[in-house]
């Protein structure tokens, strides 16, 4: 993260106290978001060159941050001859920055901005994007942009899609690591593909397996929790045993849980990637008979949200494995329930 290095330069701070700091602020935030920020700043630092022919200044002043939210607020595909948005717009494209002259995303723009913003934070100075008139600009587009929900994956993984992928997986280490994955991913929760990538044997309590049949997993943190404070999920019955299985097959007892398989069915050392964790799910919805595009590794939490909606279980008691933080968030997935399959409409029968 050498581009998000320079961002650290307190003026009453020597060069190796400035240091430390941005070597605590790389170690204490999470991976994905250091890496959005990186993205972030490559593209604003690009998306100023181009529009002023200047590098980033710190702080902004509040002209910028408004021209910014406007060349990202609007469709420059029809614009006016030598319009500056447009010509901006397509330089990022040519260097890879940009997909399209279309408007962003509202979600985008936000990002941008929280990481302009958090910038600004990391080197203790105001950001021109909490000016009035800036936050008055950024609602009036995000209101005028505005998209319907787009979900992360196509359909959801509810029990009976996930038991055809189960189906496929064949015998050997292969089919019992793609099985231990689907079902861990599944059933605790609905794991995203970095959280399954990154757990490690250590993470793993089988104390309680012998006696009652459960896995307590210790995840160091999630999307939504910070590192230290995430809650032990659990593990039961055939998705418990899966895991069980896989380790007592291959014989791991350290290191990453889940690793590629080599042609000579052995497990690799190194950790499994998260898109191995994408094209594993390709491969078993293809085998089970559905259309490669039919769900993402998405559709496992959104399948186990659905699952609960469908089985009548408290959104109060999904949240606790799947750790989202918003109420609303997770009811979209019970909101999403057909009606005529939705449990309380059956609470008189």
């Amino acid at each position: 993260m050498k581009t998000l290095s320079t961002l650290h330069t307190p003026p009453a701070l020597s060069e190796h106290d400035s240091q430390a700091l941005t070597d605590l602020y790389l170690r204490g935030t999470p991976a994905n978001t250091l890496r959005a920020y990186e993205r972030d700043l490559i593209y604003i630092t690009a998306w100023k060159q181009a529009r002023l022919n200047s590098d980033l200044i710190w702080p902004e002043p509040e002209e910028t941050a408004l021209l910014f939210v406007l060349d990202h607020s609007r469709d420059l595909t029809d614009c006016a001859a030598h319009d500056p948005a447009q010509e901006t717009a397509q330089a990022l494209i040519a260097a890879g920055l940009r997909c399209e002259l279309t408007c962003p995303a509202p979600a985008t723009l936000d990002r941008r901005i929280a990481s302009w913003r958090a910038f600004h934070r990391m080197k203790a100075l105001n950001s021109p994007f909490d000016a009035p008139q800036i936050r008055q600009a950024r609602a009036k587009a995000r209101r005028a942009n505005a998209r319907p929900h787009a979900p992360k994956s196509a359909n959801p993984i509810t029990r009976d899609i996930l038991t055809a992928m189960l189906d496929t997986c064949e015998p050997g280490l292969r089919g019992m690591r793609d099985r231990a994955i689907l079902m861990l991913g599944w059933a605790s929760g609905g794991r995203r593909r970095a959280e399954l990538t990154g757990l490690r044997v250590k993470d793993l309590d089988l104390r309680d397996f012998d006696d009652q049949g459960f896995v307590w997993i210790n995840m160091v943190e999630t999307k939504t929790t910070a590192k230290g404070s995430t809650p032990r999920l659990v593990l039961k019955g055939r998705a418990a045993r899966a895991v069980v299985a896989w380790l007592d097959a291959t014989k791991i007892t350290d290191g990453p849980l889940f690793r590629p398989i080599s042609k000579s069915d052995r497990p690799l050392t190194r950790p499994l990637s998260p898109d191995a964790v994408y094209q594993i799910v390709k491969h078993r919805l293809q085998l089970a008979g559905f259309p490669a595009n039919y769900a993402t590794p998405h559709g496992l939490r959104s399948g186990f949200l659905t699952q609960a909606a469908l089985d009548g279980a408290p959104i109060q008691a999904a949240m606790r494995l799947s750790l989202h933080r918003s109420m609303a968030q997770a009811a979209r997935y019970y909101d999403d329930v057909d009606p005529a399959r939705n449990p309380a409409a059956d609470l008189l029968e």
